[in-house]
């Protein structure tokens, strides 16, 4: 079957992220997945050099944005999808459960009373299972939760996005000490998406290579199922769980994890900025613990 879609990856090297553009073949409609806005810890500095090449593809293209799709509130990296929005149209939608981890941020932050963890700060809430067009296309939104509470993935055309919940095959799995996470819920949200037809495409929102490895983030259903070194056909749900939850009290929080958060919590807006017109970042002092983040 002729693909309906052509699917285009921008990968950062600074933060190992990978977004996509997805466009409509006949119509020339678009989604922007999980796009980036660099951030430099040492200077406060934004730039846009990672979703300016975003930009100048949808030019190239002559695409229409439909919609900017995030997959989570990530930890890893700012969302650049208000930059785009602003540049380029379309809806950004999150997974319904960014309210619970608004919540949980909120008040480690102790955010402004004004910010309503109510999801309000995106254009569209997606529901398990809900289906939406990306001009032609027929889009489903899959409830992912585990590595947080608000995990979604994107079927379409034969091919799944699955943020951080899969990696590629030789670098295993989320961790599933985010707040909200849950090491059980991730194995079945995995079994979930390894269920769909082994020649389904799998695009990674990251891949941290292993030494000798160019980055790479297209596998499929059917790969992950016979290598994924932390969830291959055989791996119990008891024995995922205690390998997930060892291996998450070695890793560190993630370098981006305390200003990512407060801006993706906002769909991509910067904290509302002070009577000298400088908005500023939180940073909870002695409130994270040094290797693993506090659960909700």
């Amino acid at each position: 079957m002729t693909a309906q879609t052509t699917i285009r990856a921008f990968f950062d090297p600074g933060t190992w992220t990978v977004s996509y553009v997805v466009a409509d073949n006949a119509t020339g409609a678009a989604a922007v997945i999980d796009p980036v806005l660099d951030f430099d810890v040492k200077s406060g500095h934004t730039g846009t050099r990672s979703a300016d090449q975003v930009l100048a593809y949808l030019k190239e293209r002559q695409l229409r944005v439909e919609w900017i799709l995030e997959t989570h509130a990530h930890a890893d990296h700012l969302s650049a999808a208000r930059y785009l929005q602003e540049r380029v149209g379309g809806r950004i939608g999150i997974g319904e459960h960014i309210r619970e981890v608004q919540a949980v941020f909120k008040k480690l932050y102790n955010l402004e009373r004004n910010f309503l963890p109510d999801g309000s700060q995106f254009d569209h809430l997606f529901k398990d299972g809900e289906t939406f067009r990306i001009g032609e296309v027929e889009a489903t939104a899959l409830l992912v939760p585990g590595h947080t509470p608000a995990d979604m993935a994107y079927l379409l055309d034969g091919a799944v996005f699955v943020g951080d919940t899969l990696f590629m095959p030789d670098v295993g799995t989320a961790r599933a000490d985010f707040p909200g996470g849950d090491a059980h819920t991730l194995y079945r949200s995995i079994r979930r998406l390894l269920e769909l037809p082994p020649g389904t495409r799998m695009f990674v929102c990251h891949d941290y290579p292993p030494a000798g490895r160019e980055p790479v983030w297209e596998t499929t259903v059917g790969e992950q199922r016979r290598s994924n070194i932390h969830v291959h056909e055989g791996v119990t749900e008891e024995a995922f769980v205690a390998m997930r939850n060892a291996r998450d009290a070695t890793l560190d929080v993630p370098m981006l994890i305390l200003p990512s958060i407060q801006v993706n919590v906002r769909a991509g807006h910067l904290p509302p900025p002070d009577d000298n017109g400088v908005s500023y970042l939180r940073i909870p002092i002695n409130a994270l613990p040094r290797q693993a983040v506090p659960t909700a």
